[in-house]
Parts: C-alpha cells; structure tokens; sequence
C-alpha cells in the first residue's frame, strides 16, 4: 500500500495473465461440476486475469477482483465493464453473497497471518481456486533464493506440495483437484542460464514429477477447493499437467 510493490513492478505482473487464465481453464474443464457463473480474485493486482477469463468464458459470466491496495487499484479499475468490475476492499471483511468460484492466485505467501486470511475467505465462495508457488526446494536452500524472493516479490511464507496442501486442509478447505503449474518454466527470462534451467526442471519434470518439484522447483501448485462440509471424497492424488 506505499508504492514499493509498484516502483518494483509497474504492470503488477500483467504478462503473465494470459498464461494463468489458460491454466484455470485447465482445471476448470477437469471440473465441469464447478459452477462459473460468478467469479471473484481477491488480491487481483491490476486486474488482467479477469480480463483474460472474461474472453475466455460465457459472455453472461460476471467478475469482481478485490485489492486492498490503491496502486493496484489504479491500474484494474479503467478495465472495468457491464460484467466486470473491482473494488478497493478486504474481500475478508466484506459482506457478499458466495461466489461460485474465488481466485486466490499468488496471494497466501504474502499474507502475514495467512492463517487468518484463508479461513476468513471459507464463506466467501462455493469453490476457491489457489494457485501457491513452490518455493521451498533443495535448489532454492542451496542458492539463498528464498530472502531474495522475500526482498524482491514480498513472499513472507514458502512451501512445498505438502505443506501447502496442508495448509489448505488445515483451515477447513476440501481438495477437489490438484496440479503442477509450469509458472517459472513457462515464464523464464530470456537468456541462455534460464533456457538450460527451464530445460533440466522439463526433463526432470517429465521422469519423477513430485521428486524435481521438490528438488529443482519451477513449479506452482494450482488447487481446487470447497468448503469441507462437502460430502465429496479427496482425490487420492493429484493431476500431473
């Protein structure tokens, strides 16, 4: 909220909308019984993955993108439309019919009490879909690239699968569909160190998918959830993509 996340990145990511509009899409069509009638991104930054969405999907879907900061704000509101909209507000202390699905993308590792922030966002939605970097890896450890992400990019948390989907659970979400999201091998910088990286964690990625996550990293974790009041069973694993 004082510009720092603004001076640092002035499209707020805008890039890489397009790139995670199609990885919703993905889990969206695993999950046609996921209603998409109304949908809202908290922490939706300047805005473009609604944009993207909404010229992905039915012209009769609406959009709503929440952010407590007025930079961000600045940048998403002259997106708005008749079917689009965005608010300067905490999602959590608003009061709001459910929405049918929530985006929660590249949000929870910036949250101080994140604890707090997704149990206030359970009734918010009847799904959530999270997208999480996964930061803690043996490379990340080795390479001292966890507080340069923390300087960089604000994350004040990092996880693995398993403590991230853990985290999920723990404060009452139930899993309905997970996957591996190239995010860093997708979005590599140009240059020839980023195109061997991206080309080692592909090949990795492709013998032993769980074990080069962990190991050499480049991946997000995307997961699709509901409140765990829901009769539906956990899916015993995730969907490798």
């Amino acid at each position: 909220t004082d510009e720092t996340y603004l001076k640092r990145h002035p499209t707020w990511h805008s890039e890489d909308a397009a790139w995670k509009a199609d990885q919703i899409m993905k889990v969206l069509s695993r999950n046609r019984h996921c209603q998409t009638r109304t949908i809202c991104e908290v922490g939706c930054g300047a805005g473009q993955v609604l944009v993207e969405l909404q010229k992905r999907l039915p012209a009769q879907t609406s959009f709503v993108g929440y952010d407590i900061s007025p930079d961000a704000f600045r940048l998403c509101s002259p997106k708005s439309n008749e079917s689009l909209q965005f608010k300067l507000e905490d999602l959590a202390c608003a009061k709001v019919e459910p929405f049918d699905l929530l985006l929660v993308l590249d949000v929870v590792e910036h949250v101080t009490d994140y604890f707090g922030f997704l149990r206030g966002l359970r009734d918010k939605a009847r799904c959530v879909l999270f997208q999480i970097p996964l930061e803690l890896t043996v490379h990340s450890l080795l390479r001292e690239v966890l507080m340069l992400n923390r300087r960089v990019f604000g994350h004040l948390h990092h996880f693995n699968k398993d403590t991230a989907l853990a985290t999920l659970r723990d404060c009452g979400y139930h899993l309905l569909d997970w996957s591996f999201t190239p995010a860093v091998v997708d979005m590599a910088r140009p240059g020839l160190k980023s195109t061997v990286s991206s080309a080692l964690r592909r090949t990795g990625f492709r013998i032993a998918p769980e074990k080069s996550v962990l190991v050499l990293g480049g991946y997000a974790l995307m997961a699709l959830t509901e409140d765990s009041a829901s009769t539906c069973q956990d899916l015993p694993q995730g969907v490798v993509i």
